[in-house]
């Protein structure tokens, strides 16, 4: 009887302990406000609107996307060289370094927007310098336009 008891207390206590963690976390989140409607609104109408559109082009049979990467050797280090020069580049804005960038058989596609003409160029450049001329083929597009 003494052994039950024993084996009920330490479940208790391990169950309370267990428990405490996630208590504190939900009485701190009941600290911060809650957007009105009217502020939800009139920030929703500064939000540009998504893409959805944009992305049934991915649809396609022949569409290339993240899944059309090669996983050749030479593809993947083609690949990882080209993102490397646009994360070092620090002109760059974040928008221009989440471009695609998918090489299959030696040949690099580059898709997404950027913010500017000059992104546009700069990433096509650094693509063309690590691929070579006639491997790369530039499909982004300026936000915006």
């Amino acid at each position: 009887m003494h052994a039950k008891r024993s084996n009920t207390r330490q479940l208790v206590v391990m169950l309370t302990v267990l428990s405490a963690p996630g208590l504190c976390f939900t009485q701190l989140s009941w600290g911060f406000d809650q957007p009105t409607t009217s502020q939800v609104s009139s920030d929703a109408s500064s939000v540009a609107p998504d893409n959805t559109a944009t992305n049934v082009r991915d649809r396609d049979q022949g569409a290339v996307t993240p899944f059309t990467q090669s996983n050749d050797h030479y593809d993947v280090e083609v690949t990882r060289r080209i993102r490397r020069a646009l994360m070092e580049d620090k002109s760059l804005s974040t928008t221009a370094k989440n471009v695609k960038v998918v090489t299959a058989g030696g040949n690099v596609v580059l898709r997404g927007p950027v913010k500017s003409e000059h992104e546009k160029a700069a990433i096509a450049h650094k693509a063309l310098e690590i691929a070579g001329t006639g491997h790369v083929n530039d499909q982004l597009e300026i936000a915006g336009r």
